[in-house]
């Protein structure tokens, strides 16, 4: 198996156990353009879901529930939770999709 193949997977696979620092790491540390290019799709996929936190935190000052500690439900925090979720879901697939395209290509 080629080398750069393997890097370029795991470029991808390290939404699993590095975050954005591996591919980050690569980068930097590889000559190869290739694996350079997939380290930097796997970097910006693996930050998309960090995009969400603002609006999670938004919510969390701006929903009425939790800052008067009123029993209704807090509509606006769940939906900005889900969407999150939802967001970090997809890019986990797509990091999954992705490396094992890298082997197969």
């Amino acid at each position: 198996m080629d080398t750069d193949k393997i890097l370029s997977a795991l470029g991808y696979f390290s939404i699993f156990f590095a975050g954005f620092i591996f591919p980050l790491v690569l980068f930097f540390a590889t000559d190869s353009e290739s694996v350079k290019e997939h380290a930097k799709k796997a970097f910006i996929s693996h930050i998309i879901p960090l995009l969400s936190l603002p609006l999670l935190i938004f919510a969390v000052f701006m929903e009425p529930t939790f800052i008067s500690g009123t029993n209704e439900i807090p509509f606006f925090f769940l939906g900005a939770l889900l969407l999150s979720l939802l967001l970090s879901f997809i890019v986990v697939i797509w990091n999954i999709i992705k490396g094992i395209k890298v082997f197969t290509v």
